[in-house]
């Protein structure tokens, strides 16, 4: 749809028709002109022209027909004219969606009392269930939470493409990784990527459960495998008591655990560890072993803990808890 296209509908919400936006669009162009060039201008004969002056009068568009038999004709602003139609459109437009949003609450009031199968949908299945969360994060517009703990059950980190494309639009994520995942060979790096691509990740040592939530209306938790096939399966969870459940359990978490800051090469702003030392201690705080750091940073494990030994310099500190609380204190991470 083009400019002009769009701007005929917005004047035919407030109540031109087709007839008095060409007129009035043409008298624009002329600025000022007589019935008779008007007319011409149209095509238009004299009733069809002088019924439509009328009614751009009525409306506050064309200036009122002076003491003179052939005034000239002048356009007037329409901001002013429109202005007063514009504001009640737009507060009718307002009202309709309060009611709608009552509406919609009415029908899931309705839904969680007598349909309770609604609000949890079992799925089962590895193939269904990684389906079923890159849908959750195509429909999601603001927000994605994930607990990711290790060995994942249906999407491993690098088959996440849907996290990106999501992340391009604006979508918000926020996830909270088990320790342990971080130790699996090229999980620091999958988790470096996602970051820099905008998400906010987090370390901590145990999550209770997986978890994925969009947008905080909709939740997958997977369950215990299925007894018969041994195949993962899944709660898919409405807006529910559960859910604020699951939320809440989350924002604990969250709060709780180790910011992780893989390095993106900028030099520090505030005389502090560099990009590639931030990381390092992300991990040492999150309680990840040497050994583990290590191999992520493909370094050994003495350079780990030579490049501790200058980080507890650098803070003015000579034990690895000391240096854990500078980290906090001076917040390096």
């Amino acid at each position: 749809m083009d400019a002009t296209s769009g701007g005929r509908q917005v004047l035919r919400i407030l109540g031109l028709d087709e007839d008095e936006e060409r007129l009035y669009r043409t008298l624009l162009r002329l600025s000022t002109a007589s019935p008779a060039q008007l007319a011409h201008q149209v095509g238009w004969s004299a009733d069809r022209l002088a019924r439509t002056l009328d009614a751009l009068r009525d409306r506050g568009l064309v200036a009122p027909a002076g003491a003179e038999s052939d005034p000239p004709l002048r356009p007037l602003p329409p901001d002013v004219a429109l202005g007063d139609e514009l504001l009640r459109q737009q507060q009718s437009l307002e009202s309709a969606r309060r009611r709608v949003a009552q509406l919609t609450e009415e029908y899931r009031a309705g839904v969680r009392r007598h349909d309770a199968d609604h609000l949890v949908e079992i799925v089962t299945g590895a193939d269904a269930l990684r389906a079923r969360l890159r849908r959750l994060q195509d429909d999601a517009r603001t927000e994605v939470l994930w607990f990711c703990r290790a060995s994942p059950l249906a999407m491993p980190g690098p088959e996440n493409v849907e996290e990106f494309a999501a992340l391009a639009r604006g979508v918000e994520y926020r996830a909270i990784y088990e320790r342990e995942l971080l130790t699996e060979p090229g999980a620091l790096a999958d988790v470096e990527k996602a970051v820099l691509s905008g998400e906010q990740a987090r370390v901590t040592d145990v999550l209770p459960v997986r978890l994925a939530i969009a947008d905080r209306t909709t939740a997958v938790c997977p369950l215990v495998p299925d007894r018969a096939s041994g195949a993962p399966s899944a709660a898919l969870i409405g807006r529910s008591q559960l859910l604020d459940a699951l939320l809440a359990l989350f924002d604990s978490h969250w709060h709780a655990a180790t910011p992780l800051r893989p390095g993106t090469g900028l030099p520090p702003a505030d005389g502090g560890p560099g990009a590639d030392e931030r990381l390092l201690l992300s991990l040492f705080v999150a309680g990840v072993p040497d050994k583990s750091i290590a191999s992520q940073l493909g370094v050994s494990r003495r350079t780990v803990q030579r490049r501790l030994a200058d980080l507890m310099t650098l803070a003015g500190v000579d034990t690895r808890p000391g240096l854990a609380f500078q980290v906090a204190r001076r917040g390096w991470i």
